[in-house]
């Protein structure tokens, strides 16, 4: 082979690879995917993702008119159960949506990768209990919101500033992850039962490695900017109260002290699921007097009991 040809080739095998690194799913079909329904405008959404050639299936819900609305970003809960995984249902967050949108947010519920439909590549994994790398999988679940945050912002109906987290579990814990950003960009950050590794070998109450749990919050407290409201229900089995507080106090103590900790009632029969399935009631009165929302709070029956810091 001629030294002309070797240079061909090498030529050709770079274009390949440098072709390869745009998403596959190319920028046109990016954005919604059919007509907007109901309630509040629900439309199918394909996002980017950190993987190039898989999008995130996303749900968008939004109020009347052309904006430009704050956004609100929900990160859904996870599992380490591969099967339980794929059979994810789209999270909606219905309830938890409609109120956000009836105080003006447009709220894009994305489904991340190695979930569901949207399939892809697992980047989450905690990589076992006794070791697991809790930081490490709160960063990459931090990337994906903000992946799809990113991208949102580019719309003309979405404000670029002032936009709000809300992290349900495995969704939660990444949320933290996003403290250290500018309030300016990210207003406040609400947090349902934030963790990993909770309820292990399906036993209530019992984590893997909760001493890397407490440590990965104690670093995610360290530069934080952005106020928390840290919620748990009374009979949480996956992260329960008194665990919970001991992760928030570790934020707060890291140098953060932007941390509303709010214990709520019980929840049906297992309270970790509240944010997916609660009542609007409830929704509304946490929204209300989370930090950095900036809304008037409502007059509304006493759903929490604060143990504020």
């Amino acid at each position: 082979m001629t030294k002309n040809v070797v240079f061909k080739v090498a030529a050709l095998l770079l274009a390949v690879g440098l072709s390869s690194q745009a998403p596959a799913w190319g920028e046109n079909r990016l954005g919604p995917q059919g007509n907007e329904g109901s309630p509040n405008r629900r439309q199918d959404w394909l996002v980017p993702t950190q993987d190039q050639i898989t999008p995130s299936r996303a749900v968008l819900f939004r109020p009347p008119g052309k904006g430009p609305f704050r956004l609100a970003v929900i990160a859904h809960a996870s599992t380490q159960n591969r099967l339980a995984r794929a059979q994810m249902p789209q999270p909606e967050y219905a309830a938890l949506a409609s109120v956000l949108v009836s105080r003006g947010f447009a709220v894009l519920v994305p489904q991340r990768l190695g979930h569901g439909k949207t399939g892809g590549p697992y980047l989450e994994d905690q990589e076992g209990c006794e070791a697991a790398e809790y930081a490490m999988s709160a960063r990459s679940t931090g990337e994906a919101i903000t992946t799809a945050l990113t991208f949102m912002r580019t719309q003309s109906f979405v404000r670029r500033d002032a936009s709000v987290i809300v992290g349900h579990s495995a969704g939660g814990w990444g949320a933290l992850s996003l403290a250290d950003q500018s309030p300016k960009d990210i207003s406040a950050i609400v947090v349902f039962a934030p963790g990993r590794g909770g309820r292990a070998n399906d036993r209530a109450g019992n984590i893997c490695a909760p001493e890397r749990l407490i440590a990965a919050a104690t670093e995610f407290g360290e530069n934080a900017k952005v106020p928390v409201t840290w919620l748990v229900a009374e009979n949480d089995s996956y992260f329960p109260p008194e665990f919970s507080k001991k992760m928030a106090d570790a934020f707060v103590e890291a140098g953060d002290d932007k941390v509303d900790f709010q214990v709520l009632p019980p929840f049906g029969n297992e309270g970790h699921w509240l944010a997916e399935v609660g009542d609007a009631a409830m929704f509304e009165s946490i929204i209300a007097n989370a930090a950095g929302l900036n809304v008037q709070a409502p007059s509304a029956p006493n759903v929490a009991v604060k143990a504020k810091r």
